[in-house]
C-alpha cells in the first residue's frame, strides 16, 4: 500500500488523476489532496473517504511515498524537491523538468527503462508528444527513426477550462449568423486565450512563439521526442494547430527510418503497441478518443515520395493518457 498525494488536486488534470486512481484500484494507503491556498480547506469525497485539501505553500510532505504533481511549472520548481527530500517520488506533469538531463522523461510502455535512473523526480511529457510516442516508440525500436514530420490538431482543453469556455462562448456568438461565416462577414467575438477566434476555425499557432518562429508546443515535440527515444539527432519538423474540439489531440505524422519498413510490418507492430489501439477500416477522431485510455492509431499508409516510410494518424485524450493516466501508470510501474 502507498501513501499518495495529488498536488494540484482541484485542477482539471488533478481531478482526472483522482478518478483514474479510483478506476484502477490503485493501492492507496493514505490519500492527500494538495492545492493552492484558494482551494485549501475544501473537502472532496473519494473512495478512500472524505479528504480535506491542504495548502501547498504550508504543507508538510513527510510520509508521502508518491506525489503526482499537476500544479504548473513554477510550483513544481518551487516545491517538488522538498517533497523528494521528505522521501517522496515526484511524478511531475508540468514542463519544469522535462529537459533536465538528470531527470527521466517517460511515456509508460514506451521507455520504462528510463525509470531506473530517477533520483526522486520523473517528468511527464507534453500531451501531444505523448500520443505520438505511443505509435512512434515501437516503430523506432524496430527500425530506428531518422525523421518525423508532424502536424498536431490540439483540442482546446489543452488550454484548461479557459480554452473550453472561450470556444463555447465564441460558438454561441458566431452560430447566430451562419451566412456571415460563409461570406466572411462575421463579427469578431473577441479572444483572450488564443490569438484568433477558435470557434469554427483552426489556428496554426498552438502555444507561445519562441525561437525561429516556432511555438513552445512545437519545440516540445522536437526536444521531448529526442529524449524519450534516446535519439538526439532525430530530425523533427513540427507544426502545432489548435482546433475546436473539446478533448483529444490528434497528430498526423510522416515517419522515416534507418531501414525501409513495409506497411505489413508497421501494422503488425502497431497492433501490439502498449497503450495504443489500432483502428483498421474506421477513422479515429477526437470524439472517439475522449474519455479513452488508449491512444487510437489509424490511417496507416506507406510513404509515397520516398518509399520505406510510414504515414499515420494518432489521437488521444489529452487529459488522460496525455497527462493524468500516464502519471498513474508510472506510479504503478514504480
Amino acid at each position: 500500500m502507498t501513501n499518495v498525494a495529488i498536488v494540484g488536486a482541484t485542477g482539471v488534470v488533478g481531478r482526472t488523476m483522482l478518478s483514474i486512481l479510483e478506476e484502477r484500484n490503485f493501492p492507496v494507503s493514505e490519500l492527500r489532496l494538495i492545492a493552492s491556498s484558494r482551494s485549501a480547506g475544501t473537502k472532496i469525497e473519494t473512495r478512500w473517504g472524505e479528504v480535506e485539501v491542504e495548502d501547498l505553500d504550508n504543507v508538510d510532505p513527510a510520509g508521502i511515498d508518491v506525489a503526482l504533481f499537476s500544479a504548473g511549472a513554477d510550483r513544481s520548481r518551487a516545491h517538488a524537491r522538498r517533497f523528494v527530500e521528505a522521501g517522496a517520488v515526484v511524478i511531475d506533469n508540468s514542463s519544469a523538468f522535462r529537459q533536465d538531463p538528470d531527470i527521466p522523461l517517460v511515456v509508460a510502455g514506451v521507455n520504462d527503462h528510463h525509470l531506473a535512473s530517477h533520483q526522486g523526480i520523473i517528468a511527464n511529457p507534453n500531451c501531444t508528444t505523448m500520443a505520438l510516442m505511443v505509435a512512434a516508440g515501437p516503430l523506432h525500436r524496430a527500425a530506428g527513426l531518422r525523421s518525423i514530420v508532424a502536424s498536431s490538431y490540439q483540442a482546446v482543453s489543452g488550454s484548461g477550462a479557459r480554452g473550453i469556455d472561450e470556444m463555447l462562448r465564441q460558438t454561441r456568438a458566431l452560430i447566430a449568423d451562419p451566412d456571415a461565416l460563409r461570406t466572411g462577414q462575421w463579427q469578431d467575438p473577441g479572444s483572450e486565450v488564443y490569438v484568433r477566434p477558435i470557434a469554427f476555425n483552426a489556428l496554426p499557432y498552438a502555444g507561445k512563439e519562441t525561437e525561429l518562429g516556432y511555438t513552445d508546443e512545437e519545440w516540445k515535440l522536437v526536444n521531448e521526442s529526442r529524449k524519450i527515444l534516446d535519439a538526439p539527432d532525430l530530425d523533427v519538423e513540427p507544426t502545432c494547430v489548435r482546433v475546436p474540439a473539446v478533448a483529444g489531440h490528434g497528430i498526423a505524422a510522416t515517419l522515416r527510418f534507418q531501414r525501409p519498413m513495409t506497411l505489413d510490418e508497421a501494422l503488425e507492430i502497431l497492433a501490439d503497441a502498449p497503450g495504443g489501439e489500432l483502428w483498421a477500416g474506421t477513422v479515429p477522431t477526437a470524439l472517439d478518443a475522449a474519455g479513452r485510455d488508449e491512444v487510437l492509431i489509424g490511417r496507416v499508409r506507406p510513404t509515397l515520395g520516398e518509399p520505406g516510410g510510414i504515414n499515420l494518424w494518432v489521437v488521444g485524450d489529452n487529459l488522460r493518457k496525455g497527462a493524468a493516466l500516464n502519471t498513474v501508470e508510472i506510479a504503478e510501474r514504480l
